[in-house]
């Protein structure tokens, strides 16, 4: 039995790469979702709208990359 470690190598770091940049996007959701509870929270009622958009396209990107996973994974989807 032999090891490809160029393979393995490189598989490791793209799921280091991709775990990193799924976890800040998702911070920054967490992020934008902080931003509208806190102009709501104004006594003058203001909103950001900015702050909503931004944690949706977050969290819609995540739930992408979740999504291709699970399509690499299961073999009835191919």
């Amino acid at each position: 039995m032999s090891i490809d470690w160029t393979a393995l190598g490189q598989v490791a770091a793209v799921s280091i790469g991709v775990t990193v940049a799924v976890v800040v996007v998702f911070a920054l959701g967490v992020l934008g979702l902080a931003r509208y509870e806190g102009a709501r929270s104004v006594p003058e009622g203001g909103t950001s709208a900015a702050g909503v958009a931004q944690a949706g396209m977050c969290f819609l990107a995540c739930a992408g990359v979740v999504a291709y996973g699970i399509y690499l994974i299961v073999p009835q989807f191919h």
